[in-house]
This record gives C-alpha cells, structure tokens and sequence, in this order.
C-alpha cells in the first residue's frame, strides 16, 4: 500500500513524497525519482571521489534527494566539509524536519554540513567557491534529466565549469541510472583520467558512476 505524505508544487513542478510500506519515494511530476530501498550507487558516488582525493576533502553534492549521498560523505574519514546544493525547498525540508530526517540520522544537523537552497547550474554560474570533490546526483542521468535546463551540465560547456569548480587534482563523480556512451565520450575528451562503474541493481539496468580527474 502507497501513501501520500506531501504533495507540494516544486520550482520543477509536482512533487510528491509517500509512503510504500517501510520505504519513501519521491516523484516528480508524475515521474519516479528515488526512494529509500537500496542507495548502494549513491553512497559510493561520494565514498570513491573522497578515497580519490588526499587530505580532508572539501566536497560538493549536486542534489540532496533521501540524504544517502550525504551520509555517506559524513561517515567517510576523508571528508572534512560538505556543501549541498538543492533547488527544491521541500525536499530540504522533508529531510530536515520530515520522515526523511531518520534515513540519514538528522545528517542535516552535523556542523560539517552547508545547505545552499539553489538551482544548482545558476549556482555554479556565479559562485567562485572551490573543492576537492564535486558528486553530481541531480538527475535519473545525462540523458534523463529532471528539468530540460539541467542538460547543459553534461554538455562540453557544462563540463568546463564543473571543472573550474575543481581544485588541482580534484574528481568530478557522476550518477546515471543508464549507461550514456556519448557523455562518456565527453568526460574523456574534457577530463584527463575517467574511471566507469557499474553498479547492478534488482531490477533493469545498472547503475553508473563516473569519475573524472582534472
């Protein structure tokens, strides 16, 4: 049996938070985005960029969703400071103060934590900030994005800025639902070392995460 537990009008249209037995799920306009059930691939998004750089990492996370890629970055022991960027303030709040809250264990109230309520492409546009980790999870992937105006971000220009967003030496990790050969193709022209991984999952096709060092 499914829930309802919100249902709000979003900056990208309908959201919906409910309930399916022990599990959430969040859907954006009418489209399945994520839920509770597994977060493997998510958790390694942030696990392997921090184990790819030295030091305590300043990270950012593109995309807050069930707050999995968040624990995860706070568990790890090479993550010093995490800024997350999210456009939709309900999902902030369903995680801060809403039945997301126990997912993560309150992740949201570690002093570590930095929550930038903005669309993510204007943020990157104007802000001069830098890090060691930059973990995009915005999307269901470079093809299959929640809004049109995200695809400039896995474009050729859109990989220049994430880049510029890097300190030397930094990672750039990105999550896909799909395998996308020609944004691979991209990351490999624009990026001098990219890994690929392939995460399976119960159902369809696995999960890929992609990392990419200036």
């Amino acid at each position: 049996m499914t829930d309802v537990l919100d249902k709000v009008a979003g900056k990208s249209g309908e959201l919906v938070l409910r309930r399916a037995g022990d599990d959430f799920e969040v859907i954006a306009n009418g489209v399945f985005l994520m839920d509770t059930r597994n977060g493997e691939s998510e958790r390694l998004l942030v696990s392997v960029a921090a184990d790819l750089v030295p030091g305590k990492a300043r990270m950012l996370i593109g995309g807050l969703g069930v707050g999995y890629s968040l624990r995860a970055a706070l568990d790890h022991p090479g993550v010093g400071e995490v800024v997350v960027v999210e456009r939709e303030p309900a999902v902030i709040g369903w995680n801060r103060e809403g039945p997301l809250k126990d997912v993560h264990d309150n992740a949201l109230s570690d002093e570590r934590v930095t929550v930038v309520e903005a669309d993510l492409v204007k943020w990157l546009r104007r802000t001069e900030e830098r890090f060691d980790a930059l973990c995009l999870d915005i999307d269901n992937g470079p093809e299959w994005t929640v809004t049109d105006g995200n695809a400039k971000l896995y474009s050729g220009d859109g990989l220049d800025m994430l880049a510029a967003r890097l300190r030397p030496g930094g990672v750039l990790g990105v999550w896909s639902a799909e395998s996308v050969p020609s944004f691979a193709k991209r990351l490999r022209a624009r990026f001098g070392e990219v890994r690929e991984l392939k995460i399976p999952v119960p159902q369809g096709e696995p999960d890929v995460l992609w990392f990419a060092r200036v």
